[in-house]
């Protein structure tokens, strides 16, 4: 073996301690995501306001904010605005499309005693916290709330 190549090699001890690493890491990470342990989750505090609406794109390139009892157009939200509104919004027709569910059942935006505000999909189970964005962003589901207030 030439004195370059031997200078070159990596300890076997290194290697074993790297991939028993490696493999530690993977089973507590196989236990915590089985048992539960060392999980951590978001838990909420209690509901303040919440509300279900339905939304449906216009030909003017607005999205109505929709009663779902009644079906009455309760407001909308006006072409070129709320980006933040639109972009959520297309991710939970995205999870819709995936999971072969249709524009029919409503989400619920629900607003929380620690300031948070969510918006759920009970079709999909999937929910997003508003508040991860920013206060700005969180403001832009806010207006659709006050859109729907005491309507039906």
């Amino acid at each position: 073996m030439s004195a370059a190549r031997a200078e070159r090699m990596v300890p076997r001890g290194a290697i074993l301690g790297a991939a028993a690493l490696i493999g530690f890491s993977l089973v507590l990470a196989s236990v915590s995501r089985l048992t539960g342990i060392g999980a951590v989750r978001a838990d909420y505090a209690k509901t303040v306001q919440s509300m279900s609406v339905r939304f449906e794109d216009r030909a003017d390139g607005g999205v109505a904010v929709i009663a779902p009892r009644s079906g009455a157009v309760v407001g909308v939200v006006p072409a070129g605005t709320d980006g933040f509104v639109r972009t959520v919004l297309r991710s939970l027709a995205f999870d819709r499309q995936r999971y072969g569910v249709d524009a029919g059942p409503a989400f619920v935006i629900a607003k929380w005693s620690d300031g948070h505000s969510t918006i759920e999909d009970p079709a999909t189970g999937r929910r997003v916290d508003l508040a991860a964005f920013g206060a700005v962003n969180m403001q832009a589901f806010q207006h659709v709330i006050a859109m729907r207030g005491n309507r039906p």
